[in-house]
């Protein structure tokens, strides 16, 4: 599988680089969460020594990493995607309380927890969902933003005001089609609705339920409106989804609402200032998720500027999507790569380690979409190699995907070390028989 190279790097450190992503094609554990090294000739140390020095190379900075992962999703969307590249913008703790080396710990959720926060915008499928790639990434560290946008260290922000400058660089990224940005209830601020409609952007946040906005030419609560869209009847069955391993159904409901309130952006330290603004006509997209009996196990309230042509039950899925970015914390995490484990000393030499794992997640993801009798053979395989057992009606994972993969990877290093007849014979001698019987 084709990857694109670092731009403006010589060929040896691309050579390294791409050493590196096969490296990550590994689902670890969090006692060994370091390189995973193929069985090469050289010993599993030279490849780490390889990676130390491939990280602290002034020459490999954060956006020569993350360009190939923007180029992945540039040739990935004119396929996956129909009218619309969503990209779904999400934070993430990493929790590193046990790792006194890294001297650059910032303070997370309360004082005793220590690690970095890593925000993540990921494109992916209007279509059917599938996560495409990363294109931009940015991490909290004491020096400040470490961020794929920039050489230098970024000053520390709030969140929305960090995030602003984010949405901005996607938007230039020339990524093929309109884009949608899906934030969830962090986002929920009247200054920067009103700053990022001003701009042209798309954008679908969830909304807090005690949020006020004209409605029919009245104030209400948000959770008025949609208890008046209940009682109207007004709540349509859009189709079946999962949530928490449950088989639900999804109803959907629209009203037209507007901000029309001034904001009172709520940043660290200062005090809240009002900021009058012009009223903000957006549509409210009323998502429930039920059981067969009627019981609500969850309920979205949606703000959107994407125009009328699509359909309310399209916007609550593309939210039901936004899940997709989890999934993803959860393969660097628990589930492949051990993020939380790595023994990286620095915010910035984690965040290049993090985009070098991110191209093989991608790499996962491309298998994982394929079609053909070729693609469906080789997640076969892959999941073979892998040992995992899949729920039923799952025929692949991307954690199995992924274990399978670095077992592919390793067969064919070790096919070039060994001809078949020679390993036949190795594994005979390791192959467990049955030994003669005692029968006195």
């Amino acid at each position: 599988m084709y990857v694109n190279p670092l731009p403006d790097v010589d060929p040896r450190l691309n050579d390294r680089y791409l050493q590196l992503i096969q490296e990550h094609m590994a689902a670890l554990d969090p006692i060994a969460s370091g390189l995973r090294a193929l069985p090469r000739v050289a010993q599993a140390f030279a490849s780490t020594q390889a990676a130390w020095r491939f990280f602290r190379n002034q020459r490999v900075t954060l956006p020569k990493l993350v360009q190939p992962l923007i180029d992945r999703a540039q040739q990935a969307i004119p396929d996956a995607c129909d009218a619309y590249a969503l990209v779904v913008h999400d934070w993430s703790l990493l929790h590193y309380n046990n790792h006194p080396s890294k001297r650059d710990r910032v303070e997370l959720s309360n004082s005793q927890a220590l690690g970095y926060e890593l925000l993540t915008s990921l494109v992916v499928s209007d279509r059917d969902g599938a996560p495409l790639a990363p294109v931009c990434q940015q991490l909290r560290a004491q020096a400040g933003i470490y961020s794929t946008r920039s050489e230098r260290v970024l000053a520390e922000r709030s969140q929305l005001d960090m995030l602003g400058p984010v949405l901005g660089h996607i938007e230039e990224l020339d990524l093929g089609k309109r884009l949608v940005h899906i934030i969830d209830a962090e986002a929920d601020s009247v200054a920067h609705y009103r700053r990022w409609a001003a701009k042209g952007w798309r954008f679908l946040v969830r909304a807090d339920e005690a949020r006020r906005v004209l409605f029919e030419g009245q104030e209400s609560l948000l959770s008025a409106v949609a208890t008046t869209l209940q009682t109207r009847r007004s709540f349509r069955q859009a189709r079946q989804v999962d949530y928490r391993g449950e088989k639900v159904q999804q109803w959907v409901a629209e009203a037209a609402v507007v901000l029309h309130r001034a904001a009172a952006p709520q940043r660290r330290g200062q005090k809240r200032v009002r900021v009058p603004g012009r009223p903000l006509p957006l549509r409210l997209v009323v998502s429930e998720l039920r059981r067969a009996d009627g019981t609500v196990l969850a309920r979205w309230l949606l703000l959107t500027n994407v125009p009328a042509e699509v359909t309310a039950a399209t916007v609550a899925l593309w939210y039901y999507w936004r899940r997709r970015v989890e999934s993803y914390f959860k393969l660097l995490k628990g589930s492949g790569q051990q993020l939380e484990h790595w023994q990286q000393e620095t915010g910035l030499a984690v965040l290049k380690r993090l985009l070098v794992a991110s191209m093989a997640c991608v790499m996962v993801w491309e298998i994982a979409r394929s079609e053909g009798p070729e693609a469906d053979k080789l997640r076969q395989a892959l999941v073979r190699l892998s040992g995992r057992q899949m729920k039923r009606g799952n025929r692949s994972t991307s954690p199995a995907l992924l274990a399978g993969l670095w077992v592919l990877l390793a067969m064919l290093e070790i096919l070039k070390q060994y001809d078949l007849e020679e390993l036949r014979r190795l594994a005979e001698r390791a192959r467990p028989t049955r030994g003669p019987c005692n029968t006195s």
